[in-house]
């Protein structure tokens, strides 16, 4: 198949820049691919479409605040996206790093700047700095930082760091009022594990009201934790799926997850993957039964058509990018034709795309 399957237009206007006022009072397309039928409901709406005996699965990953805005010698301004700390060898930070003291706190990281940076650079931020020590340490485009700062670094980031929005979500550089916003709603409501540098989106609907609806219709709920890296954002490049290198990124499937899921296959009830993070983490740990095994390791599973759904028997989803790895994991699900036609519905009926945008049930 093709990268360029789904290549079409999502207007600038119609991607969201900020949350619904509540999270629950977003959209919530409904699609039902044995009949290709399309409904439109609202989010609150979800306990009254799901059966008693089904299960949510849900992923509790919790974003860090990981973005500074740094500033160079010469005045420049940097961008940088701290990903997580960093264990390098001896030999290569040594290598790296001769001159600078081995103090401060290592992380890889993303940097973003008008101009190149070199090794060795050193940026200041209001009452910390960054040090440029190894670039592409761990990646293309990544950096190995050294990060100097009063108190526990970790800490740092988690006071001066704001929300790592996507690109397509625009705030100033500088001190903004929406970073108190954004630290709320860019954050599920059951988020308990440090680790992600994106939000699950899926997940940012939900709200205490509506786990107490669904609790009251019979609809179980487990949670496993799949940390969201960066190339959750990457476009396809290569012309063909079989060409696209997938991005890891790790997870941990409690024995929780495993129990309940034997529990609902018992009651005959359906699987619903809350996220195409659940959903990859559910396909990578599941065996032919469908069963899932708990652990904690990496996936790099590229789910996309044609594909047979070992343990995700629904799933519910935000509206993603065009060319994304995302939109061709619904159509594994729904099929290209009515993938295209529910975004085509969306664009017709004013749906908000993207992160903080509206959502869609995918049933069969």
């Amino acid at each position: 198949m093709r990268s360029d399957t789904f290549n079409f237009e999502i207007p600038p206007h119609r991607i969201a820049q900020a949350p619904a006022s509540r999270r629950d009072e977003s959209k919530l397309m409904v699609v039902r691919r044995s009949s290709g039928a399309i409904e439109h409901h609202l989010f609150r709406d979800l306990p009254g479409l799901l059966n008693p005996g089904d299960l949510l699965v849900a992923n509790n990953t919790r974003v860090n605040p990981c973005r500074l805005y740094a500033t160079r010698k010469s005045g420049g301004r940097v961008e940088v996206f701290v990903l997580a700390r960093s264990k390098p060898d001896d030999s290569t930070f040594k290598a790296n790093s001769a001159g600078h003291p081995e103090s401060g706190t290592l992380y890889t990281a993303l940097t973003h700047a008008g101009g190149k940076l070199e090794p060795g650079e050193t940026l200041q931020l209001e009452d910390a700095t960054v040090t440029l020590l190894v670039r592409d340490h761990g990646g293309p485009g990544h950096w190995l930082i050294r990060l100097d700062c009063p108190g526990d670094a970790d800490e740092f980031l988690a006071r001066a760091g704001k929300m790592p929005l996507p690109q397509y979500i625009e705030r100033a550089k500088g001190p903004d009022d929406r970073d108190t916003l954004d630290r709320e709603r860019y954050q599920t409501v059951f988020a308990q594990a440090p680790g992600a540098v994106a939000a699950p989106t899926a997940g940012l609907h939900f709200t205490p009201a509506v786990f107490e609806a669904l609790a009251a219709r019979g609809v179980d709920r487990a949670f496993l934790t799949l940390h969201v890296g960066p190339g959750t954002f990457r476009p396809l490049k290569a012309d063909t799926l079989a060409d696209h290198d997938m991005h890891a990124e790790p997870y941990t499937v409690p024995p929780e997850v495993e129990a309940a899921v034997r529990r609902t296959r018992q009651h005959r009830g359906r699987v619903i993957a809350v996220g195409t993070t659940t959903c990859r983490t559910l396909e990578t740990v599941s065996d032919e039964r469908g069963a899932p095994r708990p652990g904690s390791g990496e996936t790099r599973l590229f789910i996309h058509p044609p594909w047979r759904f070992r343990c995700v028997d629904a799933l519910i989803t935000n509206f993603h990018l065009p060319r994304s790895t995302l939109i061709f994991l619904v159509a594994a699900y729904l099929g290209v034709d009515l993938t295209r036609e529910a975004y085509a519905q969306a664009l017709a009926r004013d749906y908000r795309f993207f992160s903080y945008g509206d959502a869609m049930l995918c049933v069969e």
